[in-house]
């Protein structure tokens, strides 16, 4: 029921009953005529309400916003549509205003979702054949989170069972032994599982962690650069790659052309660029060898940590011969617990305005799953790698952190800062946070415990589904004023019409709030503690 109804149900009710009253006290004679004059002041007040809150044109709150509500807090709602009584929050003049802007439109979304990777395929081919399907549609039919911006590797990652490349004949610059076999029997599958989802629909970025050993000069899996002679056959490993996956049904919208080129101190795959290798590997090998085979996947640069992603934008896409293969560029969040880095994003992007950013990785890092303990993500008790590691001028950037508002704060910040989408990392893990060949556990949103076929949805499944779900691709950031200070806000305007608003609420009291569009408002709450999609019917 949408909330501009509230006040009109209340006065019809009102004096409905009234109405009531009035008749059975009321004395009508033999030619029916009305003989009490308060009942005819009744009848005419219950006639007049009747008439105007069931007109097109409606004098009573017809400056009221219609709005559904959605959401989820640590007092345990999850993605819950509230009724009206539970969110109208106190009369306007008293409260804050959040004002939706819609004249200031800023990018364009391109969707929201998590990564493909063996370990994910490998834990949810534990389950039961219905199990592991409720899973993939939980992510992706409409009536579940419906991601839309997807990842995978090329190669092995951390998260895979253990190293492989497809071509694994020292100095086969042909690639005449190129196979994806490896991948046929599990993510493959998944993938073509998920693509086969009823309406589901949504893009794959490819990202490899290393070339197989021997291009390399330090001729292993981790550390180590690719040799100047073999950046060709590197690139026509791209285009083997897309066109193999095409055949099996699974087409590659983008790649990076390499995932934390900066590197990871060598603990699992990894290969080194510096900002200048990967410009020219794109400009003379990966771009010409993608137009020469017809190959129409976007290639986005970096794909690491925001701290550095200035110097590396700079260096590549301020070469013209570079750029003009260039789509976008991919960034990590891994270099901070609490920044998203918003000088930096809206820096990058005004000096590349036609260069779209994309979040292709972040994650609870460095932590073992808490199973169906849902208090935890909503607990300032989470750490990550920089925690432990971290050099000692870059401590303070890694403080302890609520791993729900972690994931909430980068997206609303993020998008806000000019990002058109946000990958999570993997999709589903076990309750140990793996399995991990490297030990690197990590925590997903969805876990599974293999022994007992039980599967959890964390809260971070829930919050991801708040922007998943309700902001779709070809949306259109909108502007917003807040006077809200408790709360961070975004808002996009969907392809069909309507606005979906985002509001996070970090205190520990509610937050009562005007949300005006245009004409039109509503007057809201959000209890402390959490995260509400309020969706604007125009």
């Amino acid at each position: 029921m949408p909330i501009s109804l509230n006040v009109e149900i209340h006065l019809f009710a009102s004096q409905a009953a009234l109405l009531s009253k009035a008749i059975k006290s009321t004395r009508v004679d033999s030619q029916l005529k009305i003989t009490n004059s308060a009942a005819w002041v009744t009848i005419f007040l219950f006639c007049f309400t009747l008439f105007f809150t069931t007109s097109p044109v409606r004098c009573l709150a017809e400056d009221s916003l219609q709005v559904k509500v959605f959401e989820t807090s640590r007092a345990g709602a999850k993605l819950k549509e509230l009724s009206q009584e539970s969110v109208t929050g106190t009369k306007a003049g008293e409260i804050p205003t959040v004002n939706i802007q819609k004249k200031q439109r800023f990018q364009e979304i391109i969707g929201f979702g998590g990564a493909f990777t063996e370990s994910t395929a490998y834990v949810l081919n534990q389950l039961g054949k219905e199990k592991r399907k409720e899973v993939i549609n939980a992510y992706f039919s409409p009536s579940g989170s419906n991601y839309s911006l997807t990842r995978t590797h090329i190669n092995s990652c951390d998260f895979s069972l253990g190293n492989y490349a497809y071509a694994n004949t020292s100095g086969d610059v042909e690639l005449e032994d190129f196979s994806i076999e490896e991948d046929l029997d599990d993510l493959v599958p998944l993938i073509k599982d998920a693509l086969a989802v009823p309406e589901a629909k949504f893009k794959i970025i490819a990202s490899p962690w290393t070339a197989p050993p021997w291009m390399k000069d330090n001729d292993t899996w981790n550390g180590g650069s690719l040799k100047p002679e073999y950046h060709a056959t590197w690139a026509l490993y791209f285009s083997k790659y897309i066109q193999e996956y095409k055949k099996q049904g699974v087409p590659i919208w983008s790649v990076t052309v390499e995932n934390e080129p900066l590197g990871n101190g060598a603990q699992w795959e990894s290969m080194i660029f510096t900002p200048s290798q990967m410009a020219d590997f794109i400009k003379n090998h990966l771009g010409p060898r993608f137009q020469e085979d017809g190959i129409d996947s976007k290639i986005l640069i970096y794909d690491q940590n925001r701290d550095h992603l200035e110097e590396w934008v700079n260096e590549i896409l301020s070469n013209p011969e570079v750029a003009k293969y260039v789509w976008g560029t991919a960034v990590h969040w891994y270099s901070s617990t609490t920044e998203w880095y918003p000088e930096v994003l809206n820096s990058v992007h005004e000096a590349f305005p036609e260069k779209p950013l994309i979040e292709t990785e972040g994650c609870i890092d460095a932590e073992v799953p808490h199973w169906r303990d849902d208090d935890w993500y909503w607990s300032k008790e989470a750490t990550d790698w920089g925690y432990d590691w971290a050099p000692e001028q870059d401590k303070h950037l890694h403080p302890k952190y609520v791993p729900v508002y972690r994931y909430a704060r980068d997206m609303i910040g993020s998008l806000n800062s000019w990002l058109s989408g946000w990958v999570d990392w993997n999709l589903v893990l076990d309750d140990k946070g793996g399995p991990n060949h490297a030990k690197n556990w990590c925590i997903a949103p969805v876990l599974v415990k293999p022994e007992t076929k039980e599967v959890y949805y964390t809260p971070l499944y829930y919050i991801m589904a708040h922007f998943s779900k309700f902001i779709r691709p070809g949306a259109i950031r909108l502007g917003v004023d807040s006077e809200a200070r408790d709360l961070m806000v975004t808002a996009c305007a969907n392809p069909d019409g309507s606005i979906a608003v985002v509001a996070l609420n970090q205190s520990k009291v509610a937050v009562n709030f005007e949300l005006v569009f245009g004409s039109k408002r509503a007057n809201l709450v959000i209890p402390s503690e959490a995260i509400q999609t309020i969706l604007v019917q125009q």
